[in-house]
């Protein structure tokens, strides 16, 4: 069995789930797994996700939504981030073997309407605020594991 891994949440499971995962991984240790799931996932990544994460360095090629409950009871999971209000209601409120449940709700960026390019800054700034908050955590859980350790 593998070592328990983290699961970020969100509804769709098309953008900011799929971020931070995305972040998630490129931040933690590569002996923890990372993964997304939605409480009702869309057919695919939303295009303005992919075009935002390849613009911070991410490719999501080859990724698709999942529903969570392809994960419940059938990875160990350590921490479940969720990262929207719907899925927070949606969501069992303990996760099995789960250690926590952090909520990080931000902002849908797919309901924002207007142009393209406004949609895109959209996109960006809560990229980058999903970024913000994945490397304020990982900073955070590493000086909690280090001061535990001592």
């Amino acid at each position: 069995m593998s070592a328990p891994g983290i699961l970020v949440l969100c509804t769709g499971n098309s953008a900011r789930s799929q971020m931070a995962e995305a972040f998630l991984r490129e931040a933690v240790d590569a002996e923890i797994p990372v993964f997304s799931a939605g409480t009702e996932p869309a057919e695919r990544i939303n295009p303005l996700t992919e075009v935002v994460m390849r613009e911070a360095g991410v490719d999501l090629a080859g990724k698709r939504p999942r529903h969570f409950r392809d994960f419940l009871g059938r990875i160990p999971v350590r921490t479940v981030i969720i990262v929207c209000d719907g899925a927070d209601k949606a969501c069992p409120a303990i996760w099995p073997g789960a250690y926590e449940r952090l909520l990080w709700p931000f902002e849908d960026p797919a309901a924002h309407a207007g142009t393209e390019e406004e949609r895109l800054e959209k996109f960006r700034q809560v990229r980058d605020a999903i970024r913000r908050r994945v490397r304020s955590w990982v900073a955070q859980e590493g000086s909690r594991r280090a001061a535990g350790a001592k």
